[in-house]
C-alpha cells in the first residue's frame, strides 16, 4: 500500500459507498462542508480548491477521471472501474463484501502500516467525517478548541479510530455518543416526546493541538485547525501567565511559569488517565433499542468512558 491508496482509504472508510455489479465497481465518496464560511474566512473557493486538489493526487491512482457533484453543504465525488483493476482489488481485500460506511470497519491491515501511511489513512478518513470550529471547545477554556469526528451509526468504527488513534499517541478527549443515557442522560427529550432524539450520529472529539499530528489534506480545514491548534496554545500560556501573577507562593509561581509552552500537560492525556466525575444517571427506556450495539444493549452506563472500554477503547 502506498499513501495515496491509504488516503483513498480512509476516505472510503469515512464516508464511502461501493455499488458492485459482475462487472465494475462504482465507488462514491461524500465530503461534507457544513459551514461556507470556517472561522472567519470564506470557505467555498477553499473547498473548490481542496475538491481539486484530491482529484490531482487520486485521478493518477485511478487513471480514470472523478465525476465531482458540488451542493450547498456536501460534494460528491465518485468514480468507476473494472472488478479487475488494481484499485478495485485492492479495495475489494481491504473492505471484503462490505458496500457502505455504516458496516465498514478498519482493515486489520491498516493497523500493521507504518505510521507514516497510518496518518495518511486517518487524513483521508477525517477529510470526509471531522470539523473544526470555534464553538467546540472542552467545559469553555479558552485553550480547549477541538476537532471532531462524526460517525452516523456505526458503533465499532468509532472505536476503530479511537484505537488507531492511539497506536499514533494521540488521546481522544471525549466521546459524545449517540446512547440514550449520554445524549439525554436526565431523560428531558424523553419526557418532552422526542424519544429518539439520542439517535444521532457518534462524535470523537480530540484537541486542536493533538490533532495537529494527523491533520488534513482540505486547505480549509488545515488552516481551520492551524488557528485553532495557535489559540489553544496561546490561550494555555495567557492562562498560566494569570496564574502566576495570582500564585501566593513562590512555589506555586514556579510551577506555573513551567507550565508555560506546555499545553500537552493538560492535553496529552488519555481517558484512563483522567478523573471520572461520580455522577450516576437515571435508567432510561431507550436503552434496549435496536439502534444500539447488541454488545452494549440492554446496560446502563454514567459516562461515556464506560461505553468505549466496554466496546473495546481502553489501555
Amino acid at each position: 500500500m502506498n499513501s495515496d491508496i491509504a488516503y483513498l482509504l480512509g476516505m472510503i472508510v469515512g464516508k464511502g459507498t461501493l455499488v458492485r455489479d459482475n462487472d465494475s465497481t462504482k465507488v462514491i465518496v461524500d465530503i461534507p462542508h457544513k459551514n461556507l464560511e470556517i472561522e472567519g474566512m470564506e470557505a467555498q473557493l477553499s473547498v473548490e480548491a481542496s475538491i481539486n486538489r484530491i482529484k490531482e493526487r487520486i485521478e493518477p491512482l485511478l487513471e480514470v477521471r472523478i465525476s465531482t457533484n458540488s451542493q450547498k453543504s456536501l460534494t460528491t465525488i465518485s468514480f468507476q472501474k473494472n472488478n479487475q483493476t488494481f484499485v478495485i482489488k485492492e479495495l475489494n481485500k481491504y473492505l471484503g463484501h462490505k458496500y457502505s460506511c455504516k458496516d465498514f470497519r478498519i482493515p486489520e491491515l491498516v493497523f500493521e502500516l507504518s505510521n507514516d501511511l497510518k496518518v495518511e489513512f486517518l487524513r483521508g478518513l477525517s477529510d470526509v467525517t471531522a470539523h473544526i470550529r470555534s464553538s467546540n471547545n472542552a467545559y469553555g477554556y479558552s485553550f480547549g478548541h477541538r476537532s471532531y469526528i462524526e460517525i452516523p451509526q456505526n458503533w465499532f468504527l468509532v472505536i476503530d479510530i479511537c484505537n488507531l488513534l492511539k497506536s499514533l499517541d494521540v488521546p481522544v478527549q471525549n466521546i459524545d455518543w449517540g446512547h440514550p443515557n449520554i445524549r439525554d442522560p436526565n431523560l428531558e427529550e424523553y419526557n418532552a416526546g422526542r424519544t429518539k432524539a439520542w439517535f444521532r450520529e457518534h462524535q470523537i472529539k480530540i484537541f486542536a493541538d493533538e490533532f495537529e499530528k494527523i491533520g488534513f489534506y482540505l486547505i480549509h480545514k488545515k488552516r481551520a485547525l492551524k488557528k485553532l491548534a495557535d489559540l489553544n496554545r496561546a490561550e494555555w500560556d495567557k492562562y498560566c501567565k494569570i496564574k502566576m501573577k495570582e500564585a501566593k507562593s513562590e512555589k506555586m509561581k514556579e510551577t506555573w511559569k513551567k507550565r508555560i509552552g506546555n499545553l500537552k500537560e493538560v492535553h496529552h492525556r488519555f481517558y484512563w488517565e483522567t478523573k471520572t466525575p461520580n455522577k450516576p444517571k437515571p435508567r432510561h427506556p431507550e436503552e434496549s433499542s435496536v439502534n444500539i450495539s447488541s454488545k452494549i444493549r440492554g446496560k446502563h452506563f454514567d459516562n461515556w468512558k464506560d461505553i468505549a472500554k466496554e466496546l473495546g477503547y481502553d489501555e
